[in-house]
């Protein structure tokens, strides 16, 4: 069954923003090192982003669903849930199937894998993440 497993937080100071989670939940928070940083872009803008990577544990130390921080990218912008599929071809049909919208197409990230941004039928935001490590 699909589940949630990455949640996007968009800053408009990404460092007051970092500091907050640490100091509140003591989240880690670094930032994402890819050897081309050019192929990490902006579904918004199609400009390259710098991104960090959050990891969280449960209260007995275990590893948590983990998530990112990214520069906001247009005033909309909210906190998304990723939820995994095995496809997000197959997801992106269905959720217009039954009345939501692909606001955003399938978007690389390279060496990760495919999302797709959605808004429900309620006009809430979300996105689909299909793993796969050979995307470009």
């Amino acid at each position: 069954m699909p589940t949630i497993v990455h949640f996007e937080i968009p800053a408009d100071d990404v460092e007051r923003s970092k500091k907050f989670y640490t100091d509140f939940f003591g989240w880690k928070i670094e930032k994402l090192s890819v050897k081309d940083d050019s192929r990490l872009t902006s579904v918004a803008t199609a400009q390259p982003i710098e991104y960090w990577i959050i990891t969280t544990t449960d209260d007995k130390g275990n590893k948590a669903v983990g998530g990112g921080i990214m520069k906001t990218q247009m005033p909309e912008h909210r906190v998304t849930d990723y939820v995994g599929v095995k496809s997000v071809d197959e997801y992106s049909a269905k959720v217009e199937k039954l009345g939501g919208k692909v606001i955003a197409p399938k978007h690389a990230v390279p060496g990760m894998g495919y999302f797709v941004l959605c808004n429900d039928t309620e006009n809430n935001a979300f996105a689909i993440r299909e793993t796969n490590e050979k995307a470009k």
